[in-house]
């Protein structure tokens, strides 16, 4: 799956927000517009950065901004949007198929953290802003959140029913998955000082997962 087509995934879910009819033309102006935010957000603050800031970045001007987003509100829904179904269809796809359900598992762990290493950006925007959101888009920002969790959490509920993995608190397993993941992409800085890489952090929680779990 190609950034345009997440984009384009992205469009079509917020048509009644976005005043663009043409697909292509909309698509290629959410990718300047995503990208440019994501870029001015992780180096002077989100909330620092004005839409004014966000033209420049993108070369378009207020009234271009203005056919996709009305204010920050629609910007920060935009930016949520796109993460989202880029995690989804991730963890999904590179999952589909697996049918043994360690294997399956690991995948999707994984497939989390190869793409929080490509879109480091969004995933650290999605979770320092989250606390600042409008109610709304807290709401939203939770939502997606528990969404993602619930497929680590199904993926450990099947392996209980399949006698690979014993009756645990599957909630709350697949809410520790979902924290050793975000540490990643948190605290990368603390994981690059001690050498550890991507893939041995990845054997790591699965081994801790399955410390508990087998």
């Amino acid at each position: 799956m190609s950034k345009e087509d997440v984009i384009r995934d992205v469009y079509r879910q917020n048509q009644d927000r976005i005043s663009i009819k043409k697909e292509a033309t909309a698509v290629k102006n959410l990718t300047r517009i995503i990208d440019s935010t994501l870029r001015l957000a992780n180096s002077k603050g989100f909330h620092a950065m004005t839409l004014r800031d966000l033209c420049a970045d993108a070369d378009m001007s207020m009234g271009g901004l203005y056919a996709y987003i009305r204010n920050k509100d629609d910007l920060i829904h935009l930016i949520q949007s796109h993460g989202f179904v880029l995690t989804r269809w991730t963890l999904l796809h590179y999952t589909n198929g697996i049918q043994e359900q360690r294997s399956r598992l690991f995948a999707a762990i994984k497939a989390h953290l190869y793409l929080s290493e490509m879109m480091r950006a969004w995933f650290y925007f999605s979770y320092m802003e989250a606390k600042s959101l409008p109610a709304e888009e807290k709401r939203d920002a939770i939502a997606i959140e528990l969404e993602i969790e619930a497929i680590f959490l199904g993926m450990i509920e099947d392996g209980i029913q399949a006698g690979v993995y014993q009756a645990r608190n599957v909630r709350l397993v697949a809410s520790m998955i979902k924290a050793l993941l975000q540490d990643w992409y948190l605290k990368r800085r603390k994981y690059r000082d001690q050498n550890v890489a991507v893939d041995d952090y990845a054997v790591f929680v699965r081994d801790v997962v399955e410390s508990y779990l087998l």
